[in-house]
């Protein structure tokens, strides 16, 4: 009878087994049949994505018709680099405050390209929601970014003004009161026969916030150190990435990495090279004006953004004395450099080194898709985001290299600080502050 009663046991679990893994299998068939489809057709691309057409202007195809396909795209890539070089002067122009909207223009159009080719990836399956919660995360996030920001920045004018205080005080609990109505709201769409889609959006969308959003914060914080900052590690990937298309057009041979065939050892090392000779350059001529240099502070009196100050140490010329090799070579015996050039050779070198794996990465992403560029907005060079896929590696790096290397207190902060406690607290501090410097010798007070 035991043996009887275990034998049934076990024949009934096999049977709800048998049912469990027959339901799951068809469960996940829609999505195993669109990844088989898209793996057994290498030469049409990912099911669903559409291969963008020719999008260069008639203008330009006219007057280039008479040329090859490789001198074509040469001649549009170098004309409109050079109208996108022009539009960037004109922003820095503009001041600051263009510059940031600038930022967040383009990581709203990065995000938009990426969440487009997962939803025309799975489109067919009708996701409910999905484009919709992607959207909502966006906002989620840059509110509390810019609510960060402006609290940081802004102390003077949130203080003074009693809304502004209120979110400010509770910026963080409605953040993730907001993040947490989004997460409600994906848990309620999931669909029986999806799960596991929606689960991949759901995580496709949170590593695209990673990211394009963390990144173009940390843009925005570098700008607030100085407009320095901003300019010359983006000019940097800029201009790597023309000297290696150029040295790679011209002396190419030696292909450097698979997942970008065009890519070659001899445009790599060009590169390197002009890219930090064009550091060196272009950080002595901007290091000599305050608008550049200065970082960019919020004046409340004006209630506006301000970039005049004494420039600091790291932007005053200084004599470095050169080693005997060089002095030899040279008949220097000294050189005079802004400190400045010195971090700039680092921020180059960065650029050309490590900047471009950030460009091989999408690579990879876009051979996973079987697609050549994120998007078709700027003909010859694809979408924001081919564009851009450096500069958010870039971005963090500066954002590292400030914090370890350059910034220090900031009086100005601690002040407004101060300034936002209480009465009796700041008495507090006063006297703590008081008997500090008496004991050091300074009895002035």
């Amino acid at each position: 009878m035991t043996e009887l009663r275990h034998r049934g046991t076990t024949e009934n679990d096999l049977q709800h087994q048998q049912s469990e893994d027959k339901g799951s299998e068809n469960e996940g068939k829609a999505e195993k049949d669109g990844a088989s489809d898209s793996e057994s057709k290498p030469d049409t691309g990912t099911p669903g994505v559409p291969v963008p057409a020719d999008d260069t202007p008639e203008v330009l195809n006219k007057a280039l018709s008479g040329l090859s396909s490789r001198w074509k795209n040469w001649w549009v890539r170098g004309i409109l680099t050079l109208a996108m070089i022009s539009f960037f002067f004109f922003i820095i122009y503009l001041g600051p405050m263009v510059l940031m909207l600038i930022v967040l223009c383009v990581q709203i159009k990065c995000f938009q390209e990426i969440i487009h080719i997962g939803y025309s990836v799975y489109h067919s399956y009708h996701l409910p929601w999905f484009r919709t919660l992607s959207w909502y995360f966006l906002l989620c996030v840059n509110y509390f970014f810019y609510g960060e920001t402006v609290t940081d920045y802004f102390s003077n004018l949130v203080q003074r003004e009693e809304p502004l205080r209120i979110l400010s005080k509770y910026h963080r609990l409605i953040s993730f009161a907001m993040y947490l109505t989004g997460f409600c709201m994906f848990v309620l769409s999931l669909v029986k026969k999806h799960y596991r889609l929606q689960f991949y959006m759901f995580g496709w969308t949170h590593v695209t916030l990673l990211i394009v959003v963390t990144q173009s914060h940390l843009i925005i914080h570098n700008l607030f150190e100085g407009m320095i900052w901003f300019i010359v590690p983006i000019s940097c990937v800029i201009c790597n990435d023309i000297m290696a298309y150029m040295f790679g057009f011209f002396f190419g041979r030696t292909p450097l990495i698979k997942l970008s065939p065009k890519k070659t050892w001899e445009g790599f090392i060009g590169g390197f090279f002009s890219t930090v000779v064009f550091g060196i350059l272009l950080s002595y001529v901007m290091a000599g004006y305050s608008f550049f240099v200065c970082p960019v502070e919020f004046n409340s009196d004006h209630n506006s953004f301000e970039v005049d100050c004494e420039p600091s140490d790291l932007f005053q010329l200084q004599d470095y004395a050169l080693p005997a090799a060089l002095e030899s070579f040279t008949g220097w015996p000294t050189l005079r450099l802004y400190p400045f050039q010195i971090h700039s050779i680092s921020l180059s070198a960065f650029a050309s080194l490590m900047g471009p794996f950030g460009g091989f990465f999408a690579s990879g992403f876009k051979r996973a898709f079987k697609i050549k560029d994120f998007a078709n907005t700027i003909p010859g060079h694809g979408g924001i985001m081919d564009r851009f896929d450096c500069q958010y590696l870039m971005a963090t790096f500066v954002n590292v290299y400030i914090a370890s290397f350059i910034r220090g207190p900031n009086p100005a902060k601690v002040v407004q600080q101060l300034l936002a406690l209480r009465l009796d607290q700041q008495l507090h501090i006063f006297n703590s502050l008081k008997t500090h410097l008496t004991e050091r010798g300074l009895s002035a007070l």
